[in-house]
């Protein structure tokens, strides 16, 4: 069994902000793995989430029992619900996957990786601490800016938290249609052949 964890915060205030990138795409993979009529979220107390179970066949391999969870304990305790919905159903930290928005890669790209530090990122450090390692899988979405582009690296620095929660601007949502899309078919590529697969197919270079 795997576990497939999108980050964010709940509530209609959070919705459409850069740090809910990870319920957008978790989301949006559901959707695009069942008709619509199927893509339906159970509010679960048990487990502190809104959870889906789905099942995989792979072409090529035996059918996989798959979680997918939209944390409720907001972001920066995050890891709570992560270890609840991982000790009930025995899931190692090999076998779970965190979707989350990253400020240190650019708009419109993304990364897969094996463990590592949490980079700054409160939701990702709540999952390291309850979990108690490292050692689990991470689909980083980018929400940062250029390098160069030296207005919003000033606001990037003076108001990170602003930024994190604010909405995508119009002139961006042409790349983040784009970002959803590929995290999508990149967490398809996961489940269908495995995480290394999909780093060499989709991690932006």
């Amino acid at each position: 069994m795997k576990l497939i964890v999108g980050l964010g915060n709940p509530g209609e205030k959070y919705e459409k902000s850069r740090h809910n990138l990870g319920f957008i795409v978790i989301e949006q993979f559901l959707k695009d793995f069942e008709p619509a009529r199927n893509t339906l979220w159970t509010d679960n107390k048990k487990f502190k989430s809104d959870i889906c179970q789905i099942e995989w066949q792979p072409r090529h391999g035996t059918l996989q029992k798959v979680i997918l969870a939209k944390p409720k304990t907001y972001m920066n305790n995050s890891g709570m619900a992560v270890s609840i919905l991982a000790k009930f159903y025995k899931i190692k930290p090999e076998n779970i996957l965190i979707v989350h928005d990253e400020l240190d890669l650019p708009l419109e790209y993304l990364k897969i990786r094996f463990g590592g530090s949490s980079a700054g990122h409160n939701g990702v450090e709540s999952v390291i601490d309850a979990l108690g390692t490292e050692k689990f899988w991470r689909l980083r979405l980018g929400i940062g800016q250029e390098k160069n582009h030296t207005e919003m690296a000033k606001y990037k620095v003076k108001n990170t938290e602003d930024y994190v929660l604010s909405g995508f601007r119009a002139q961006e949502k042409g790349k983040i249609k784009h970002l959803i899309k590929h995290a999508s078919e990149a967490l398809s590529e996961v489940l269908e052949n495995s995480p290394e697969s999909a780093m060499n197919k989709f991690n932006t270079r």
